[in-house]
């Protein structure tokens, strides 16, 4: 997944670099953005964004977890 993708946008971005990037956005709740001008980069961005949805950022401690549940 290290491919170097060549996109429009002249960015050195690697794949990894993108779907990293999808799944700190969404880690962060903040919306889905992905790059509108190159569909290989907008697609590992889509990937990474809804990893991040069903897996807990790693900053997530089990402490976190226990509070989540006991809240409702």
């Amino acid at each position: 997944m290290k491919k170097i993708t060549e996109n429009t946008l002249g960015s050195d971005m690697t794949d990894e670099d993108w779907f990293s990037l999808g799944k700190s956005d969404a880690w962060a709740g903040k919306p889905k953005v992905p790059p509108e001008q190159d569909s290989q980069a907008a697609s590992m961005y889509d990937l990474g964004y809804c990893e991040g949805e069903i897996k807990h950022p790693p900053t997530q401690t089990s402490v976190d977890k226990k509070q989540l549940t006991t809240d409702n």
